[in-house]
């Protein structure tokens, strides 16, 4: 629908340096859970000499539910220097003060264990197969840490970190509505569980996430299992396994669909439509409540518009008042704020109907070096969209364009539906809804320090040698500039064209194709439009070839991450960036632009049969697929959409085989999971 998952989560706080008093102006979280590690009594002492692998440190630390992270493999004179504390809302978060004694304990304890690794064992047959289900679960991940230093910050004296430290209270209750949707925030896990600990907070829920993992009936954090049911709706109506046809198709089904809005019964026993901030007050107040003490905290005469979104946010979570704050989020850019923040509800992947907006977070500092590409598209916005229009075809024709080119952002924390068990977002573009979307007004952003760390970009390298033959790996780079062209450009196409808000007949995508189809065509569309723009923009002297073509082989690389996926969750929910990538490169294959070379080997020496990209064809292929896609969005055309999934999704046969192939090589490496850290709160 407005985002684009990069290929590649947890949080942060750092060593403890304050009381606690100094966040006593900010609501309190609900209290922590109990820690899972016992206490340590030892006296610090100097650490071990040894060296040590701070990715299996760090993939040890996640599955004993501890929030650290190493990022040296040495041993400095003080554990701080080597070990980052993680921000967790309390939703999540254990109880230990981390010090110099509590990290020397945590480390000596994570270096037993890669030493001498537990025999998962439970208290039944059942439950011991579960713990070694998770111990798979949680081995396929890898945390990757994006930290913040607000030292500089600290320094200006005009409530920046104040402002955060606000936010994060916020994160939390976020954290909590979240769970709320997904029907898990009362659903306990035993103290002494912590592996169940630890999945549960990496996937935000009981149920396993990880591709080797998701269908095994045995791998859940709660002993016992549990069934999946959303807390959107009653879990009555939830039985029947077409509840959301069945509750779309009824007369009040719009209403009920709203996204803004839970299903419940009401005192008749009728099912109605009740707005978030009335049916989760208490959590909806605590939110607002967290953004005005921002606002207040921040006096940089510099951040108005900053101090006008937090105001106007607030505001929505006590009122249901999300175009009024959209109106005061699409004012902020690079040129009045040096922050980004987004807080409330928007995506509706999370879900089973696809129509529920997600509560979520992202705070983000400005990254000035989006000008570049801004300077770039912008005098040409109204041009791409007359060339998607025409592609697109009747009834649909080129309507003003007046949204915002992407801003380039560091994050510098997720919370709620922004924080996957795996990968994080690359680039997003809101609202979904209301009239800042409806006159393409919205804001979008690309991630750039997601996926740009040294760890990634070298594990990336090693899945895409195993599937490239050498003349196509010699065009691929792991430098992040072509991916963030291609970032760039899909999300200035979910402004273009056929989006969200188009209607046929009076009837959004939503209706027109059903929320989990429509949500894989929208993306679709928004990719294939990033790879034929960057055509469109070489025939305008606007690009060179050479960028082009980087740009199309990370594409196709980015597209190999998300078939490695699969093509639906464990519930049999499509999966729309693993669809729209299988239709993608299936399309491009059956095109004659990319070959599978069965008697060849891949770069890196090892897999026997490799893909081999033909450049010159891929820019043909790419504009037919647009016309295509572009075409069924304008006509309102589901027989056609629904076709073109079953070709390249359903449909057994050598493509289906390749897929696998895909899957299985992409997959020795564990995914990135993100944590984030934030120092000098």
């Amino acid at each position: 629908m407005s985002l684009r998952k990069g290929l590649l989560l947890s949080a942060t706080l750092t060593l403890v340096t304050q009381s606690p008093a100094c966040q006593k102006n900010a609501p309190q979280p609900a209290k922590p859970t109990p820690s899972t590690t016992p206490a340590i009594a030892a006296a610090p002492g100097p650490p071990p000499n040894a060296p040590v692998d701070r990715s299996a440190w760090n993939r040890r630390a996640a599955a004993l539910n501890l929030p650290l992270f190493r990022t040296r493999d040495d041993s400095p004179a003080h554990y701080a220097e080597a070990i980052t504390v993680l921000w967790r809302s309390p939703l999540y978060a254990t109880a230990e003060v981390w010090n110099e004694a509590s990290l020397r304990a945590a480390d000596e304890r994570i270096r037993g264990d890669l030493v001498a690794p537990a025999t998962p064992t439970g208290g039944s047959e059942a439950d011991t197969r579960r713990l070694v289900a998770l111990e798979s679960e949680l081995a396929q991940s890898r945390p990757t840490l994006l930290v913040t230093d607000l030292a500089q910050d600290a320094t200006r004296g005009d409530g920046t970190v104040e402002m955060v430290r606000h936010l994060t209270v916020a994160a939390g209750y976020i954290e909590r509505l979240y769970a709320r949707q997904g029907g898990t925030l009362d659903l306990g896990i035993a103290v002494t569980d912590t592996a169940g600990r630890a999945a549960m907070y990496r996937n935000q829920g009981p149920w396993c996430e990880a591709p080797r993992t998701e269908r095994d009936p045995d791998c859940n954090a709660i002993a016992g299992g549990r069934q999946r049911l959303s807390g959107l709706y009653p879990a009555d109506v939830q039985a029947d396994p077409k509840f959301c046809e069945a509750l779309a198709a009824r007369a009040d089904g719009k209403v009920l669909m709203a996204p803004f809005a839970v299903v419940q019964y009401n005192r008749a026993g009728e099912l109605s439509a009740v707005p978030y901030h009335l049916a989760w007050a208490e959590d909806m107040q605590a939110v607002a409540k967290s953004l005005a003490l921002a606002a207040t905290a921040l006096t940089d005469p510099g951040e108005d518009a900053l101090r006008t979104y937090l105001t106007a946010a607030a505001q929505a979570f006590r009122d249901g008042s999300w175009p009024q704050a959209d109106e005061a989020w699409a004012k902020m850019t690079v040129d009045n704020s040096r922050w980004y923040l987004r807080v409330g509800p928007d995506e509706t992947y999370h879900e089973p109907c696809s129509q529920k907006a997600g509560f979520h977070l992202v705070l983000a500092r400005i990254d000035q070096t989006s000008r570049r590409w801004q300077a770039l598209l912008d005098p040409v916005k109204t041009a791409m969209e007359t060339a998607l229009a025409q592609l697109a075809g009747p009834p649909y024709a080129p309507r003003p364009v007046s949204f915002h080119l992407p801003d380039f952002i560091e994050i510098v924390l997720n919370a709620g539906d922004s924080r996957s068990p795996f990968g994080a977002t690359i680039g997003q573009s809101l609202p979904n809804w209301g009239p800042v979307a409806n006159e393409g007004r919205g804001r979008t952003v690309a991630m750039v320090n997601v996926g740009s760390d040294p760890d990634s970009r070298a594990t990336l390298a090693g899945q895409v040698s195993s599937l490239l033959c050498d003349e196509t790996f010699a065009l691929f780079t792991t430098d992040p500039e072509p991916q963030r062209m291609s970032t760039v450009l899909h999300e200035a196409a979910h402004n273009l064209g056929p989006a969200h808000e188009y209607a046929v007949d009076g009837k959004k995508d939503g209706e027109l194709f059903g929320g989990p189809l429509a949500a894989t065509l929208e993306e679709l569309k928004a990719q294939t439009a990033a790879m034929y723009l960057a055509d469109w923009l070489v025939a305008r002297g606007k690009l060179s070839e050479a960028e082009r073509t980087r740009a199309h082989v990370a594409d196709i690389a980015w597209a190999f991450g998300h078939i490695a996926g699969g093509m639906h969750d464990a519930q049999g929910k499509p999966k729309p960036y693993s669809q729209l990538a299988a239709i993608q490169v299936g399309f491009l294959l059956k095109a004659g632009a990319i070959s599978w070379r069965k008697d060849h080997s891949a770069h890196n020496g090892q897999d026997r049969g490799c893909f081999a990209i033909e450049p010159a064809k891929v820019t043909p292929a790419v504009q037919a697929l647009m016309a295509q896609v572009a075409g069924i969005k304008a006509r309102g055309d589901r027989a056609s959409a629904e076709a073109l999934r079953g070709e390249f999704v359903d449909a057994p046969g050598a493509w289906e085989e390749l897929r696998s192939t895909i899957r299985e090589r992409w997959l020795r490496a564990a995914k990135s999971s993100y944590v984030y850290a934030i120092k000098g709160l």
